[in-house]
């Protein structure tokens, strides 16, 4: 079993950066970044590979948001920059451990791991 932690996030105002951090207590293969506010659907936000070769965005993040890994620290984070009041949900770190180096998943059912996730506010 992998547990992940996240660590990041805050309140800001809209513009800012925060950067969001997520440990693994083991090997993974793909990662990934959803989020969640108060009676919606978890949504998907970005994922990774492996290798980092490969990632994915979803297209009200595209150009703000960078996902990136560190595997040697078994660590994902997610750079947000130009945040936005709709940014504004907890975010949740996943992960699993499916085999593969190639474009990564954006279904939530994919991914095993999840975190407890953490706090992003963006007042106005």
């Amino acid at each position: 079993q992998v547990q992940l932690v996240e660590s990041g996030g805050g309140l800001v105002q809209a513009w800012d950066s925060l950067r969001l951090s997520c440990a693994a207590s083991g090997r993974t293969s793909y990662m990934g970044w959803f989020r969640q506010t108060l009676g919606e659907e978890r949504e998907f936000v970005a994922a990774i590979s492996r290798s980092g070769g490969y990632t994915a965005y979803a297209d009200s993040v595209k150009g703000r948001f960078t996902i990136s890994r560190d595997n040697a620290k078994n660590t994902v984070y997610l750079q947000m920059n130009s945040l936005k009041p709709e940014d504004t949900a907890i975010y949740y770190c996943a992960a699993t451990y499916y085999p593969g180096d190639g474009q990564p998943p954006i279904e939530r059912h994919f991914y095993v791991y999840w975190g407890q996730g953490t706090q992003v506010t963006v007042s106005s």
